[in-house]
């Protein structure tokens, strides 16, 4: 992050935080992450392309949790990543459609079924998703293995910290 904001007190934007109660390594924070969540929004949009062209860009996150969870109910999903049952629902039926996942009863309860990838969607996401791999592998290839797994680990407690609010 910019020297600058460390030295002056003040971000390029010219607020140093003094009157809003921001200390200047929050805005700095802000800025960074808008930066890194405009090209992930985008990046997103991309991969959900690559993986089939009718596909919506925040459904490609539904893929990444399917894959990493062979299955699990639509309720499930919902929960995991905050949105209403409606939205999921339209989100699977998209998938199915497109013949990227399917429903199976699930065994636990008869009531309910358990979303899964199937091969067709399996390989297509897999695909993409090893790219996307390496396209991280060669951004940082100057870094220090212990610096990528540094910035996981506070990515991972910025995630975690996210689930209990709204």
């Amino acid at each position: 992050m910019g020297a600058d904001v460390h030295r002056s007190g003040t971000g390029s934007d010219g607020d140093s935080g003094r009157g809003t109660g921001t200390d200047p390594e929050f805005l700095a924070l802000e800025r960074e992450l808008a930066v890194l969540l405009r090209r992930a929004r985008a990046q997103s949009g991309e991969m959900a392309r690559a993986v089939h062209p009718e596909l919506e860009p925040a459904a490609y996150g539904l893929l990444v949790r399917l894959d990493a969870t062979a299955s699990q109910r639509a309720t499930d999903l919902a929960g995991y990543f905050g949105v209403g049952k409606a939205t999921m629902s339209r989100q699977l039926r998209a998938l199915e459609e497109l013949g990227l996942v399917t429903r199976e009863p699930d065994p636990a309860d008869g009531r309910a079924s358990l979303v899964r990838l199937t091969d067709e969607g399996r390989a297509r996401f897999r695909r993409v998703r090893d790219a996307r791999r390496e396209r991280y592998r060669r951004k940082l290839a100057g870094w220090d293995r212990a610096e990528v797994a540094e910035l996981a680990r506070l990515l991972h407690q910025l995630n975690a910290g996210g689930e209990d609010t709204p």
